[in-house]
């Protein structure tokens, strides 16, 4: 943004969000050189902006025309910098999707999607900001969630997974993995349970139909775990809710987890991907695998 500082918050929040790009922020030299005036753009525009100008100084000695353009900042239209009305809550915002933006780009590392010169970069932005991935307020809780689990036995197949969500009211809630279900299953109930305050010894989901999905998983679909992902336990919820109030008064309530913040100490299945994508949460993780089996069949 042109009339905020080149180490603002929102500036490098942009540079973070392309980094995989190398796009970086810069004061414009020629609207300095102009006006006299600091402001802000990016490399790319920079960069070309003497072959565009070239090109307008042609078409204007060919047709006449008159093209006032001085800078690239000249060119933009960019007004978000003056829709601030709370700059320390937006500097917040910023730092927050610079973690989350580091996470991202660190998953995809993991998966071999992305360079680690990306995730350098994003982290080597965080460090001059004096931010770190603690200051998302789910992080850490997440990985004590995990540590739980190991440590209460718990777990599933020697992986032992945390959760943590934080609701729109400030509380985080939290979910382990277990031979029953993923974390991501387990979070997402308990935080309908607590938005729909109903005790926590209260089932949501029938033993029956957990069982017969079981059932269905490892004895006739030859799955190689029987915990139920994302997707599975919201079928399981609607399915109690036909027969079970207290579990459509908790189904109710998913749709207040859309714009939540969410972090896994470990790589969601595809299943909880899924389900956590329709949900609308806002999801990052640690990058460990979930599970100990690395190859498709």
């Amino acid at each position: 943004i042109w009339n905020l500082a080149l180490k603002h918050p929102v500036n490098v929040a942009y540079e973070a969000a392309t980094a995989d790009i190398m796009d970086f922020n810069l004061v414009d030299p020629f609207h300095l050189a102009k006006y006299n005036q600091v402001a802000i753009n990016y490399n790319r525009d920079v960069e070309s902006f003497p072959i565009l100008k070239l090109i307008l100084d042609k078409i204007s000695d060919k047709t006449g025309a008159s093209f006032t353009y001085n800078s690239p900042t000249d060119m933009g239209v960019n007004r978000a910098g003056f829709g601030i009305i709370d700059d320390e809550v937006v500097q917040e915002a910023a730092l927050q999707e610079l973690i989350r933006r580091y996470f991202r780009y660190n998953t995809e590392y993991i998966l071999g999607i992305e360079k680690k010169e990306t995730v350098e970069r994003v982290a080597k932005l965080m460090e001059e900001l004096q931010v770190k991935i603690t200051d998302r307020p789910v992080v850490e809780v997440a990985r004590k969630a995990a540590g739980d689990a190991e440590a209460e036995g718990k777990g599933n197949a020697g992986v032992f997974c945390g959760a943590a969500i934080q609701l729109k009211d400030g509380r985080i809630i939290t979910g382990k993995n277990s031979t029953l279900m993923h974390a991501a299953s387990s979070v997402v109930l308990n935080a309908i349970k607590v938005l729909a305050d109903i005790p926590d010894s209260i089932l949501l989901l029938s033993p029956n139909i957990i069982s017969q999905i079981r059932k269905l998983k490892k004895g006739i679909l030859n799955a190689d775990s029987e915990s139920l992902n994302l997707e599975e336990t919201l079928i399981a919820l609607s399915i109690s809710a036909a027969t079970n109030h207290t579990a459509e008064l908790a189904m109710n309530k998913l749709t207040e987890l859309k714009g939540c913040q969410m972090h896994m100490t470990h790589l969601p299945t595809p299943g909880d991907d899924v389900g956590l994508k329709r949900l609308g949460v806002n999801l990052t993780t640690d990058g460990k695998f979930s599970s100990r089996n690395l190859f498709v069949s």
